[in-house]
């Protein structure tokens, strides 16, 4: 009776830690494309003005045909990023004091594998062990 309990739990802990890895891999490609966007900027000495106002407004045209599709990837991106947030709010409170997105992000993900992936195994594990 044990036993498919703790196949539950290792499926759980499985489905949990992709959640939070994914959405924490779409936050690093967000922030890595970001930055490189605003060097290249830096480096052409469009920095300081809002060099995104003509280069929008070229991309808004151009996605015109790909909006869909780009609201679909949005929507996928916003329900990942709210399942990961409502998986790692427990941990919340440890990163209350940090301004840097890096930091709590970061933390959240450390504290949801150690939790959730070491945790929710080491219990499926003991579970099978004590029939």
């Amino acid at each position: 009776m044990l036993f498919p309990l703790a196949r539950i739990l290792r499926l759980a802990s499985l489905v949990i830690c992709s959640i939070v890895l994914v959405s924490f891999a779409l936050f690093v490609i967000n922030q890595t494309s970001s930055a490189s966007a605003h060097q290249q900027h830096v480096l052409n000495g469009e920095a300081n003005a809002p060099g995104g106002a003509g280069g929008t407004g070229a991309s808004g045209t151009g996605n015109g045909a790909a909006g869909s599709s780009a609201t679909h990837e949005h929507s996928v991106r916003a329900r990942i990023d709210d399942m990961s947030n409502a998986l790692t709010s427990p941990f919340s409170g440890v990163t209350d004091g940090s301004s840097s997105e890096w930091t709590v992000r970061g933390v959240r993900l450390a504290l949801a594998l150690a939790v959730y992936g070491f945790g929710l195994a080491f219990l499926a594990r003991t579970l099978r062990v004590r029939v």
